[in-house]
């Protein structure tokens, strides 16, 4: 038996500080693999996990055998599968408490399990309350208690007049703030105006936090719509019918991302030192001015969504209302030119997420024939006649723990490089979306220090978006029915295997998920 190391990359004695085992460890977890991306590098692994602190202890850039360890050490090797680090989806909606028959804790994140993610970030609405009070976190953080399946971070909102609990959100562990400037949906969380944001940037500026934003802004003058698509009525001259997918498209055209950037880049040098964020870009047309400000140095970022990248406005069939969400997916070359972006070296576009923003069906508004539908007239909510209706629909794109599937079959489709691809996947849904939200130092890599998380990933198997590869609550997607190639083995959590293809989840002792609510750090 070769001798154990931790730590390092070669064997050293006991008098190194290195341990010894005289029988079989109950401590650690190997898993290896001949393919694994670490820290930026395809290569082969060994990797040692404790299961007392959950972090990683030794990474080795080699398989060894199981008999390079003590006798009964639990022990896998994984080849020809990729190990990945789990991925930090930095953009979930997942709605408990107040909402939670549209999403929950523990379905959502068992979701997330079944795809990979090991880490979620719960942003501050749909809930009810919203997290825009230290009072609206502590309700949310008694509901998440003991059901979640994967580590769980939370978002604080910024409203208009809550200035004064941005402060105490953050003493409180909030990953971030996000805010609207345009209507968001729901009463209980309005849209910020340019006086608000002043109040929040003098707040925050020299608070440990990244400031998001919503960013859609009803240009001054527009021939497209009226003030009235903010309540999510039909545009006061519509350029077609309700059930046809342009007929939306239009009503939210670019040039309201375009608009709400140049608001948020116009305030920024009230706080310079500030980290602030776009979330969901879909507008390409956006991205010039982002890199000029942040070439002149404004601290400024975005992220972009797996729907954005693999759903185009062209194929979306009249009264498919899975496909709406705000900002709306766009045309083929717009999804062309975000591909075109993200692959720059130095992209603005730094983060891909689900945006996963669920809701029952019956809010959908599905007509009868789409997948999904199912039971949609039992709530008596609406009319036959406002079936398929884009307008008056719930928006959101359901999609969390199929994120990873989604993105390898849009880049392998569109011919892109295996090894190139996985390390990309890496820094933009693992290292730089733990950056993101502060936990770099716990997330995101494999390797030593760092939790034990990884996604066990065949890139090579395929499988059907159905019900049962659906599984957050309610299932209701735009995914649904098509084949998606790259499939998520097993997923480990802090060195602990919490599902897998095969066996499906560790029930016994339930969810091991913990709440990130420890400070951000400067």
């Amino acid at each position: 038996m070769a001798p154990f190391a931790t730590g390092t990359t070669t064997p050293h004695s006991i008098e190194d500080g290195v341990r010894s085992f005289d029988s079989p460890p109950s401590d650690i977890t190997v898993l290896a693999s001949s393919r694994a991306v670490i820290e930026n590098r395809f290569t082969s692994a060994t990797i040692v996990i404790s299961t007392t602190t959950g972090k990683i202890i030794t990474v080795w850039h080699s398989v060894l055998p199981e008999s390079s360890f003590p006798p009964g050490t639990p022990y896998k090797d994984y080849s020809p599968c990729v190990l990945l680090p789990g991925l930090v989806d930095a953009h979930v909606h997942l709605n408990e408490p107040g909402r939670t028959e549209w999403e929950g804790f523990w379905t959502g994140t068992r979701a997330a399990a079944f795809g990979g993610v090991t880490t979620v970030v719960d942003m501050p609405l749909n809930a009810i309350p919203p997290t825009t009070t230290v009072a609206g976190l502590k309700e949310k953080v008694a509901a998440a208690q003991g059901k979640c399946w994967v580590d769980v971070g939370f978002y604080g909102g910024i409203i208009p007049g809550n200035a004064a609990e941005l402060k105490p959100l953050v003493q409180e562990g909030v990953r971030g703030f996000k805010g609207f400037l345009i209507d968001s949906g729901v009463e209980e969380f309005p849209a910020v105006s340019a006086t608000d944001i002043r109040k929040v940037f003098e707040e925050l500026q020299d608070e440990p936090t990244t400031v998001m934003f919503h960013a859609e802004m009803i240009p001054p003058v527009t021939a497209s719509v009226g003030d009235d698509v903010q309540w999510s009525l039909p545009p006061l001259a519509p350029t077609g019918p309700l059930d046809e997918y342009q007929t939306f498209l239009d009503s939210r055209p670019s040039s309201f991302e375009i608009y709400a950037i140049l608001e948020i880049l116009s305030l920024a040098h009230l706080a310079p030192n500030l980290p602030l964020h776009i979330v969901h870009l879909s507008a390409v047309e956006a991205i010039p001015m982002l890199r000029k400000a942040k070439e002149s140095g404004v601290k400024i970022t975005a992220e972009t969504c797996f729907h954005y990248l693999s759903l185009a406005a062209e194929s979306i069939k009249a009264g498919d209302t899975r496909h709406k969400c705000c900002p709306p997916i766009r045309g083929q070359s717009n999804q062309d030119g975000l591909w075109d972006e993200m692959l720059e070296n130095d992209s603005i576009i730094k983060t891909v997420v689900s945006d996963h923003s669920p809701c029952t069906p019956n809010l959908k508004l599905l007509p009868s024939h789409v997948p999904g539908a199912e039971g949609g007239s039992k709530a008596g909510c609406c009319s036959n006649t406002s079936k398929g209706d884009f307008f008056s629909a719930w928006g959101g794109i359901s999609s969390v723990g199929l994120g990873l599937s989604i993105l390898w079959t849009e880049a392998m489709r569109r011919g892109f490089k295996t090894e190139e691809t996985l390390r990309n996947i890496e820094r933009w849904c693992c290292v730089n979306t733990a950056k993101q939200v502060g936990l770099e130092h716990k997330k995101g890599e494999l390797k030593v220090g760092m939790d034990g998380d990884v996604a066990v990933f065949d890139d090579a198997a395929e499988f059907e978006v159905e019900p049962n590869t659906m599984l957050f609550r309610n299932k209701c997607s735009p995914y649904e029915g098509k084949v998606l190639r790259g499939v998520v083995r097993e997923t480990w959590l802090r060195g602990r295997r919490v599902h897998s293809r095969e066996d499906g989840f560790v029930e016994k002792g339930g969810p091991k998920g913990e709440l990130l609510l420890e400070r951000r750090k400067a």
